[in-house]
């Protein structure tokens, strides 16, 4: 909460608020006679006939404004978007990420967070250990649904050693309010073998139905692990084989589950399937993608989108494909399915000629196999002196959120004049990769012009 008001960084054109003459550079010291702890408090208090709020004008003046708003919005942006500071983590989790990261980074990626806003906002997951219950009050009164909980064991002496939190047992009895306040939420599990597996991670299950249908699904993945490791504490890679004992353990509790209660609850990642060389669940396993941020059914989807896609093109009377070489470049989780993909879309556009690349992450290891932790280094590097063609797709996964700079502050820009080739930075979707691959080759221009991201797209290091 900041009690000196809320610094306006801008006013939307038309709105309320600029009928009032409220303006860019004023503060917005209270509404209704409170002064407002963050935009949830904001909102809530604008869901009202009328409202009076306080505004210090740059002049110095102080407005006391009596406004009939009619429950709108009064068109005002803050300097900061959560009008209060994130929340950082108070926990030393033995598989955090960002523990595992080398320094000489930019800032913003040490930082911790573990803010039950954030968890509405942007679909982070939160410990529980930090929340008061002033913030469980509010997240009930206000309803902030879902809210994602980084659960990782309901052992409570061993959720304390893995979070190395004291609180950190006691933070799971907060699933219990939230439960029977009806909040909707969703669970994550970051599997380590040796500590939070097998009959740790049945406990874990077990419990954790108890909760549903508010607890809608729960997402395990395995522990991420780069080669900066040095002092922490000592953890150890999924096998071929403890990867496929895992997808067993989970894949029986989804039998036992589904009959009862019609969903499968419990979701192995992607990538204990690609560890394990093990095929995918079909679609209808996932509930309808629930957990896709989290990396359960990225593939899957991928996979239906593009196979929807390519037949929708096949069928296309009207299709017509310039000759043209087109290169992908993407991490070891998706290479596989991405090489598949090509080879079905050039059968059906035998004009188009499509390479595609496997990029190795040598900044954090190659135990790291996501196109989200790729550097624009590791790309230049095993890209140079290979066929690229006229273009280069890229996820948009690879990219700082809002921008066109990759993990290591390289930029787009870097990548098209050391590789001497034009980048299109590709949204998520099957049917936004087949449409840039069958694209006719306009020029050195960017295809998608400026990089706008969807709504809501955001990249996560914490708890990979």
């Amino acid at each position: 909460m900041d009690k000196n008001g809320h610094l306006i960084a801008s006013v939307d054109p038309g709105s309320i608020a600029d009928q009032l003459g409220i303006e860019a550079g004023d503060i917005l010291l209270s509404i209704n006679d409170a002064p407002i702890e963050d935009i949830f408090d904001y909102q809530y208090k604008l869901n009202n006939e009328t409202v009076t709020a306080v505004v210090l004008k740059k002049n110095g003046e102080e407005w006391d404004l009596d406004i009939e708003n009619d429950y709108q919005d009064l068109g005002l942006n803050f300097e900061n978007g959560l009008m209060s500071d994130y929340r950082s983590c108070s926990n030393n989790c033995i598989f955090c990420f960002i523990d595992q990261m080398p320094p000489g980074m930019r800032d913003t990626l040490y930082f911790k967070d573990d803010d039950s806003r954030l968890s509405f906002l942007q679909g982070n997951y939160v410990t529980l250990t930090n929340m008061k219950e002033h913030d469980l009050q509010r997240i009930i009164k206000f309803k902030l649904a879902p809210i994602n909980i980084s659960v990782h064991t309901t052992n409570p002496e061993l959720r304390v050693k893995m979070l190395h939190n004291r609180f950190a047992g006691e933070a799971l009895k907060k699933i219990d309010t939230l439960y029977e306040a009806g909040t909707p939420m969703n669970g994550q599990i970051v599997l380590c073998p040796g500590v939070n597996d097998g009959k740790e991670l049945d406990r874990t299950i077990g419990d954790l139905t108890k909760y549903l249908p508010h607890m809608r699904s729960v997402s395990v993945v395995p522990v991420g692990l780069s080669k900066y490791r040095d002092g922490l504490c000592h953890l150890t890679s999924f096998t071929k084989e403890t990867a496929a004992a895992a997808i067993d353990q989970i894949e029986r509790w989804q039998k036992l589950i589904y009959p009862q209660h019609g969903v499968h609850f419990i979701h192995a990642s992607d990538e204990f399937y690609l560890i394990a060389g093990r095929p995918l669940p079909e679609a209808e396993r996932y509930d309808g993608y629930i957990q896709y941020e989290n990396g359960v059914g990225m593939l899957r989807l991928l996979k239906e989108e593009t196979d929807e896609a390519l037949e929708e093109l096949s069928r296309d009377p009207d299709r017509e494909a310039e000759e043209e070489v087109i290169s992908i470049a993407t991490a070891k989780l998706a290479y596989p399915f991405i090489k598949e993909i090509s080879e079905k879309f050039m059968k059906i556009c035998p004009e188009k000629k499509i390479h595609v690349y496997l990029i190795e992450n040598d900044f954090f290891g190659h135990m790291i196999t996501v196109a989200g932790l790729l550097t624009g280094k590791d790309l230049i590097a095993q890209l140079k002196g290979k066929e690229i063609g006229s273009r280069l797709l890229l996820t948009t996964a690879m990219f700082r959120s809002g921008e066109e700079v990759f993990l290591d502050d390289v930029t787009k820009s870097d990548v098209e004049r050391e590789l001497g080739v034009r980048v299109d930075i590709i949204p998520e979707g099957g049917d936004e990769l087949i449409r840039a691959m069958s694209a006719p080759y306009d020029g050195p221009a960017p295809m998608h012009g400026e990089y706008e991201p969807d709504e809501g797209e955001f990249i996560e290091y914490e708890e990979l």
